[in-house]
Formats: structure tokens, C-alpha cells, sequence
């Protein structure tokens, strides 16, 4: 039996209309930023014109600050490295006595306590930015934060 040619008749979209809608708006818009007449990001292929330059990737803004805060949340290794630490544990040492010599776990135990209480200062220092209404801390922050738990007068 010969084939024979079926006719085309309109059917139901499984998609939405909206999405292949949105590619062409997309490229349009792309037509637009680009420029008719300039050339830049086209590869020209027998007078049809091709956008070549594909749209990067981005995350939205918080995201990952989110992932960041949810994973130093999660780890509990030290957040600022040895051996700059220190070296500066060592200058500040030096302008009280030379030749000073430091065991390893003394620094150890000066790095833990540094940042556990740097971490704690940066706590109460959101609270005071948040009192505010802001989301955004300022050293007024950790000046207050500072003076209410009694460090600085």
C-alpha cells in the first residue's frame, strides 16, 4: 500500500503558549540591545543573521549568602587561616617582650577564643542593625553592640 500524505490539523499544545512566546520576546529584546545594522555578537551564515552569545547564568541576589551562612553554620573549623594569624599574634607579642616563643595549642586556644568571640560580637551586632530596621551592619553596630555588653565606655 502506497503512503499517502496526512493532513495537517490542528491540535492541542502540550506547552504553554507562554514559553515559546517568551523565547521570541527574548530575542527580540536581544535584537534591540544588540543593534540591526551593527554586527556585534551575530555570526552572519548566508544572510540569515544567528545570535551566538548565550545569557549567563546568575543567582539571584541572597542566594548565595543563604548557602554560605548555612554552611559555616554547619562546619566548625576556623574561619580565618593559621598562619597569618599567627604572625600577627607574633607583632603584637613583640611590642611587649622580644623573643618570645608560643606553643602551638597556646595559639591554637588564642585563634579559637579570637574568633568565638568575634563571632558572638558579629551576633549581637545584626541584632543592633535589625533594632534598626536594616539589614545591612555599620560599625555604629558594633560600637553599640560593644557598649551594651560593657567592653567600651
Amino acid at each position: 500500500m502506497a503512503r499517502t500524505k496526512q493532513r495537517q490539523t490542528a491540535r492541542k499544545s502540550t506547552g504553554s503558549w507562554s514559553q515559546s512566546n517568551k523565547y521570541t520576546t527574548l530575542m527580540k529584546k536581544l535584537e534591540t540591545k544588540t543593534g540591526k545594522g551593527s554586527g556585534k555578537g551575530r555570526k552572519s551564515t548566508g544572510g540569515k543573521s544567528q545570535l551566538i552569545k548565550k545569557k549567563t547564568f546568575r543567582y539571584r541576589p541572597g542566594t548565595i549568602a543563604l548557602r554560605e551562612i548555612r554552611r559555616y553554620q554547619r562546619t566548625t573549623e576556623l574561619l580565618i587561616p593559621r598562619l597569618p594569624f599567627q604572625r600577627l599574634i607574633r607583632e603584637i607579642a613583640s611590642d611587649f617582650r622580644d623573643a618570645l616563643l608560643f606553643q602551638s595549642a597556646a595559639l591554637g586556644a588564642l585563634q579559637e577564643a579570637a574568633e568565638a568571640y568575634l563571632v558572638g560580637l558579629f551576633e549581637d551586632t545584626n541584632l543592633c542593625a535589625i533594632h534598626a530596621k536594616r539589614v545591612t551592619i555599620m560599625p555604629r553596630d558594633i560600637q553599640l553592640a560593644r557598649r551594651i555588653r560593657g567592653e567600651r565606655t
